[in-house]
């Protein structure tokens, strides 16, 4: 059901032309507006949160043999990444029309956007990961077409759409199949590495939901609000020669249980250190979840030492359908808190991507983009002091 009177045959949107730099990203304000298909409903999008795999994306990050290849990642066969595509997967927005077998009284409805395009109906398992922003088209865009199923009501009034956004799916779900993948359970020690982006700052929240004990590894400048959060305590990368010693000491010399590693390379080994110092002293196997390359695509690992301490090793890209319900219940409790830093208006993309590569060190928590016509209500209130 639409009301075409009302939904523009056009919209505003960011489109990416190619893989490159951000001249590549292109402000059209004539792309076709589209339609939900059956089971779909057509979103007005009010905020679309920014993942650092956007920028990895477009400029064809994402090697996974040959360390020299330059690619966009194709988990099922193909590449799925084509040109024109809009961007954007963390979307907020609001409901203005359903496809056919949609109920009509979910326009209107406020929500957020699991971001995965599934490859079946499975609920337990995500085996060939993509996305909308990647196979398809998202957020940044005035409108976008999702599965009704998809786009979960959260009608929190307490909640601002920015804020919403920055709790999105790509962050929040992917930290937690970290969690959920090396079985983290209460009363453990997660180290959590790049605490202070939208992954990090979602593990800690739901390592203290779930009863674990999160150990925050970020710049000292964060540490306050990483407390806040919920950080045990905040543990600098400073002098790598000292880094194990200075974890261990945070925990009173017990190892850590597990690492969510966002960082690799030369860190992951480190990190490991944290988890095999005193084997006695340990009531489960070492458990290290790794979900980005940050620090380096590469890293030394002697394999002797995985073996032999038994260390878990668990890559991470996408959550299920499962984890995704689960986060969406926290939000609607109130359980899960956004960490918000900025709002950028869409037309002002590339001045988001500039700022979010050069960001200093008050940068905690998540970008949001809001499209042009939404500022006013939805993104004003959450501009930089110097942009506001």
């Amino acid at each position: 059901m639409e009301n075409r009177s009302t939904i523009p045959a056009t919209m505003h949107a960011m489109v990416l032309t190619g893989h490159g730099d951000i001249d590549k990203l292109v402000y059209r304000s004539d792309v076709a507006t589209p339609r939900p298909g059956p089971g779909a409903v057509l979103v007005q999008v009010t905020a679309t949160a920014k993942n650092n795999t956007d920028r990895k994306a477009r400029e064809g990050l994402y090697p996974t043999k040959d360390k020299g290849e330059v690619t966009s990642f194709a988990m099922g066969g193909e590449p799925t990444l084509t040109f024109p595509r809009i961007q954007g997967a963390d979307v907020a927005g609001r409901v203005v029309a359903v496809g056919e077998g949609v109920d009509a009284s979910r326009i209107g409805e406020r929500g957020l956007l699991d971001f995965n395009l599934y490859a079946d109906e499975r609920r337990d398992i995500n085996l060939t990961p993509d996305y909308y922003g990647h196979g398809a088209d998202g957020g940044y865009a005035e409108y976008i077409a999702v599965p009704s199923d998809q786009f979960h009501h959260v009608p929190n009034p307490e909640l601002a759409d920015a804020e919403l956004a920055a709790m999105g799916m790509c962050s929040y779900q992917t930290g937690y199949h970290m969690m959920t993948s090396a079985r983290v359970a209460a009363g453990e020690r997660v180290l959590v590495s790049g605490a202070s982006g939208g992954v990090g700052a979602a593990l800690i929240q739901m390592c203290r939901i779930v009863g674990a004990i999160p150990y925050a590894v970020s710049q000292p400048d964060k540490a306050e609000a990483l407390l806040t959060l919920g950080a045990e305590a905040v543990i600098d990368r400073g002098d790598l020669s000292t880094f194990v010693e200075r974890v261990l000491k945070a925990t009173g010399g017990a190892p850590i249980d597990a690492v969510m590693d966002l960082v690799g390379g030369e860190m992951t080994d480190l990190f490991i250190d944290t988890m095999i110092g005193d084997m006695k002293a340990r009531t489960t196997y070492p458990r290290l979840s790794i979900a980005g390359a940050s620090g380096g695509n590469l890293s030394e690992i002697m394999w002797t030492r995985i073996y032999l301490y038994q260390v878990q090793i668990f890559g991470v890209s996408h959550g299920t359908r499962e984890e995704a319900e689960q986060l969406v219940k926290w939000i609607r409790t109130g359980e899960l808190k956004p960490v918000l830093h900025a709002a950028f208006k869409l037309s002002e993309l590339h001045e988001a991507e500039r700022y979010f590569v050069n960001r200093g060190s008050n940068y905690l928590g998540k970008i949001v983009v809001v499209p042009d016509a939404q500022w006013a209500e939805h993104g004003a209130p959450f501009a930089l002091e110097e942009k506001a």
